[in-house]
């Protein structure tokens, strides 16, 4: 018997690469749908014009009032600086900062900042702050391998200031002092924003509660710490979590931190309550920096012992820099929170997947 010659049909491949593409689609959805969160009947109330209003009346209102609350001065800040200065905040020690070469320069390489932690305290050196004064910049930055989710954006953008202090008041009592100033300052725009635009503005806790990294996982043993930060949230609606970076009783710290700006036993993150998400939102990371003691101790504990010959670290080290206490307030973080948006990306102009933007776009959440 003959066999039968097989023969595609005409649009075979037509139908093979429409296949394709669609299963293609559908995985890229499921992926992105795994990390991001729609609230339900999610209504953002203002319109895109009246959001980007509403951004610049939050950026610039927060940032006075910063400023004459604490005695800040706002100074100008780079937004890269050389590699072999130290300057650079090396975060959790994993993420990679952009680089490039200046022809100018030959032979060095610059690194657009992942934070002004350790350059705004050369700053106060070099431009003689005295004890209570101190600055904020804007800074702005790039981090290439954040996950892109609801919360977090490849481009950040937040207030990053320091303020000179005594030696004798580096305690927590001054932390403690510091943190309950900033969130007044949080909840005084909370109502300003609720005057201007009382149909979109969010209600914030009236106090913020102090816990420390191994008290919280005293408390949720079993859990992870970024569930342990979802709960103590839920619970009091905004805290203050202390003594980030050193290892606690589990073998493991609660989150990274760089060994060489923050005190461990003296920093932390104030975190809000977001029940459109159902998590801990961070709106800023801050502490009291490192003395010529704890940076020789954490520099060992992280392995980095190599970064005391780095020109930052070598006038921590002989006491040529002031004592401060310092941090980053998000600025789009801030915007999200008060006026209760769902996704960064409603108050910041980044970059995100175009996929991304079609399933925000089909659950009422409009990217920038």
């Amino acid at each position: 018997m003959k066999r039968k010659k097989f023969v595609f049909p005409a649009n075979f491949l037509l139908r093979l690469f429409f296949i394709s593409d669609t299963i293609k689609y559908i995985l890229q959805w499921e992926e992105l749908s795994m990390k991001l969160v729609f609230p339900e009947n999610y209504d953002p109330r203002l319109s895109v014009r009246e959001t980007q209003e509403a951004i610049k009346y939050i950026r610039d209102t927060f940032q006075k009032e910063l400023g004459k609350e604490m005695n800040l001065e706002r100074i100008s800040a780079p937004l890269f600086v050389e590699k072999s200065s130290g300057l650079n905040d090396n975060l959790s020690g994993t993420e990679r900062p952009v680089q490039f070469d200046v022809s100018g320069i030959p032979g060095e390489t610059m690194e657009v900042v992942h934070s002004l932690a350790k350059w705004k305290r050369m700053a106060l050196k070099e431009y003689g702050f005295a004890p209570g004064e101190g600055l904020y910049t804007n800074m702005n930055a790039i981090r290439r391998d954040e996950e892109l989710d609801n919360l977090h954006s490849c481009y950040v953008d937040q207030w990053d200031w320091e303020q000179v202090i005594r030696k004798e008041d580096r305690n927590l009592e001054t932390l403690k002092e510091t943190v309950r100033q900033i969130f007044k300052i949080i909840k005084h725009m909370q109502h300003e924003v609720w005057y201007k635009y009382p149909e979109a503005a969010k209600h914030l806790p009236k106090d913020i509660h102090f816990i420390t990294s191994q008290e919280l996982e005293d408390r949720y043993p079993d859990k992870t710490p970024k569930e342990r930060e979802n709960l103590i949230c839920r619970e009091y609606g905004c805290v203050f979590l202390m003594q980030i970076g050193d290892k606690l009783k589990s073998g493991e710290p609660h989150d990274g931190r760089a060994p060489d700006y923050d005190d461990w036993q003296l920093n932390g993150d104030i975190l809000f309550w977001f029940e459109h998400l159902q998590c801990a939102l961070e709106i800023s990371s801050m502490g009291i920096r490192l003395d010529e003691k704890a940076l020789e101790e954490q520099l060992k504990k992280a392995g980095c012992e190599d970064r005391r010959s780095l020109p930052y670290h070598r006038m921590l080290l002989n006491g040529e820099l002031p004592y401060t206490i310092g941090g980053g307030i998000g600025q789009s973080r801030l915007c999200m929170l008060l006026l209760d948006r769902a996704h960064v990306g409603e108050v910041q102009a980044s970059i995100w997947p175009e996929e991304m933007r079609r399933v925000c776009r089909d659950h009422g959440i409009f990217l920038l």
